[in-house]
């Protein structure tokens, strides 16, 4: 076996790779011997797993099909025993459902049979790219506040799914941290030095989704002076986020799948598909599962997208961590208005933690902006945030346990929520909120102003 000399400090990489097909190990040897890796060989799990016990590797590549067990039998071992080691799993062409067992088992990546050499060597990159774990937090890290129980698992996984390829879906309510989330992901991976691309699939209008996606070719459609580029080749070695997932239609939804399991896409009046490399992160705000039983969601495209789910924490669900987040975005706004940093008075901080926040972070960024605009004397008072006792459910149930407010006050969070819910899908435009809820701008702005969204 050939090994890392560390004490020599020999810089070559070593991959092991697992399988019991010789044409396969020779195929796979000599690509890697070409991009100057060493390589040891292993055919059963046992001996696989005995030398990377012994051994001193930075990738382990397995077939699934080996003579005394499962590649997926290696890696629960490795994830389990030797969480810094990535592996990736070789597949049956077509079997997606070993592929997905072994991402959510903690592999990398897979390859699918007949091995693409392309993508065997973009694989290894990416796996041999990985940062080192490092115990100090780092910039983008410190991003992320809070230190309830809640928060500290959301930083524990997003640390786990940094160290994988495996598409993960993120969930939590609109204003919850979503996107940040996927930020996070994408820049503690291997493909931290890619683009990072967001998409609001929400706010696409159908007839142009498929251009948008995968690009075009001149002349494919009136308009098409050139050729262009799509979010897929704009998101190239990198992440694409695909936020609002569920707003896709399901004619779409059948091509991003195709898109996503071939790892090729063809533009719009081209003849070719071209190969892409990036990373699925998607979000939603809905229930996805809900929305495949109700047809909406196409159950194959679900099974590939939520391969891992990362749940984002309301904001009321950590109320421990409201004065960190107070004291954090005051600092910000303070800094993007180039003014003093203000103070906030006990009462005020009181009635922020016990408040509900539907709009989670997002929403006590408003408020808080609302609250510097119009205090006085360098201090946030109670009174400046301009919130209702009775939107807050600890109150109402202090008031005799009866969770159920006026008419007006429950109609009025009800109209809260859907302003909050068409923002959120278009990016905080408020002409296309308001088309999207149905009303017209000027009635939009007045809504806003009366519920205290300003």
């Amino acid at each position: 076996m050939k090994r890392k000399d560390q004490q020599a400090g020999a810089t070559s990489r070593s991959v092991l790779i697992v399988d019991d097909e010789e044409d396969i190990l020779e195929l796979i040897e000599l690509t890697l011997l070409r991009m100057g890796l060493d390589v040891d060989r292993a055919t059963t799990v046992k001996g696989a797993i005995e030398k990377v016990q012994a051994g001193n590797y930075d990738l382990c590549l397995t077939d699934m099909r080996l003579p005394d067990g499962e590649g997926l039998e290696l890696v629960q071992f490795i994830s389990d025993n030797l969480s810094d080691l990535p592996v990736a799993v070789i597949t049956a062409h077509g079997n997606t459902e070993n592929a997905v067992a072994a991402l959510k088992a903690g592999a990398f990546d897979y390859l699918a049979k007949p091995v693409s050499l392309e993508q065997l060597r973009t694989l290894v990159k990416s796996a041999l790219s990985l940062p080192q774990p490092v115990t100090a937090k780092s910039s983008s890290e410190q991003s992320m506040l809070g230190e309830s129980a809640a928060m500290q698992q959301v930083r524990e996984l997003i640390e786990k799914l940094a160290r994988s390829e495996a598409p993960v879906h993120i969930t939590g309510e609109s204003g919850s941290g979503k996107e940040l989330a996927a930020r996070l992901i994408h820049q503690k991976g291997a493909r931290r030095s890619q683009p990072f691309f967001p998409v609001n699939c929400g706010a696409i209008p159908e007839n142009l989704m498929e251009s948008e996606f995968f690009g075009y070719r001149k002349g494919a459609f009136t308009g098409a002076d050139s050729d262009r580029d799509g979010f897929f080749q704009a998101a190239h070695g990198g992440t694409l986020f695909l936020d609002e997932v569920a707003d896709l239609p399901l004619a779409m939804q059948v091509k991003l799948l195709r898109a996503i399991q071939e790892k090729k896409v063809r533009k719009v009046g081209a003849t070719q598909e071209d190969p892409v490399d990036v990373r699925i992160i998607s979000a939603t705000h809905q229930k996805l599962g809900e929305c495949v039983e109700a047809g909406k969601f196409r159950h194959d495209l679900y099974y590939r997208l939520n391969v891992i789910e990362l749940r984002m924490p309301a904001l009321r669900e950590m109320r421990e961590d409201i004065p960190q987040f107070v004291g954090a975005l005051l600092d910000k706004l303070a800094r993007n208005a180039g003014s003093k940093k203000p103070e906030i008075a006990p009462e005020a901080l009181e009635e922020l933690t016990r408040y509900d926040f539907p709009g989670n972070v997002r929403e006590l960024e408003n408020v808080l902006e609302r609250a510097m605009a119009l205090c006085s004397d360098g201090k946030v008072t109670a009174a400046d945030l301009q919130l209702r006792p009775e939107d807050t459910h600890e109150q109402a149930v202090a008031m005799g346990g009866d969770s159920k407010a006026p008419l007006q006050d429950y109609l009025d969070r009800v109209e809260k929520e859907a302003i909050l819910e068409a923002l959120e899908k278009t990016r905080y435009n408020r002409t296309a909120a308001a088309k999207l809820l149905g009303i017209t701008f000027r009635s939009m702005r007045y809504r806003m102003e009366r519920l205290g969204l300003n």
